[in-house]
């Protein structure tokens, strides 16, 4: 299977977003330290999520509820790689999922390689989302021609394992 990735382009595995969540409830100041958080952290301007419909917690519409940052590119891996030596590089592989999206919790945000402690901020967590693609996965977002892509095409565990492990060498659990 390694050689194979190294023979085709389109099966080499890229990364197409990293995005960073960082999720605060009902609390204005939090959501604000957060926002300075992500700030610090990347240099961009974060996102206030919002409720989308009143859920069964009794949030109403239109409330903000969390901070996000979506990295794209280079910026993307570089703070994946960040975040998994933030993990000591020890995934397991239950932060995987079938699709090959990676989903990293980590607990502090000075665990993060690099990265000081901040009075204005606090202590907080961050959770790090890592979607995966390949060459022609853009035509799957395509309702008609979703039928053409392979199901040999399509990302599994063991291939964004193997994956990690010569990229980044992570240690999977």
């Amino acid at each position: 299977m390694e050689n194979e990735m190294k023979k085709s382009k389109m099966k080499e595995i890229k990364i197409d977003k990293v995005t960073l969540n960082i999720g605060c409830g009902d609390d204005k100041q939090k959501i604000e330290r957060s926002k300075k958080l992500l700030e610090i952290l990347t240099n961009l301007k974060p996102v206030i999520t919002r409720s989308k419909r009143r859920s069964t917690f009794n949030v109403p519409k239109g409330r903000p509820l969390g901070v996000k940052i979506t990295l794209r590119n280079n910026e993307a891996e570089e703070f994946l790689k960040k975040s998994i030596g933030a993990v000591e590089n020890i995934l397991r592989k239950g932060q995987i999922d079938i699709d090959g999206n990676i989903n990293i919790g980590i607990k502090e945000y000075i665990e993060i390689p690099g990265i000081k402690y901040s009075h204005d901020v606090g202590l907080m967590g961050i959770g790090v989302s890592a979607s995966l693609i390949r060459a022609g996965f853009r035509i799957k977002k395509r309702r008609i021609q979703q039928r053409l892509i392979n199901k040999n095409h399509k990302l599994n565990k063991e291939e964004v394992c193997e994956w990690l492990i010569q990229k980044f060498g992570v240690k999977i659990v």
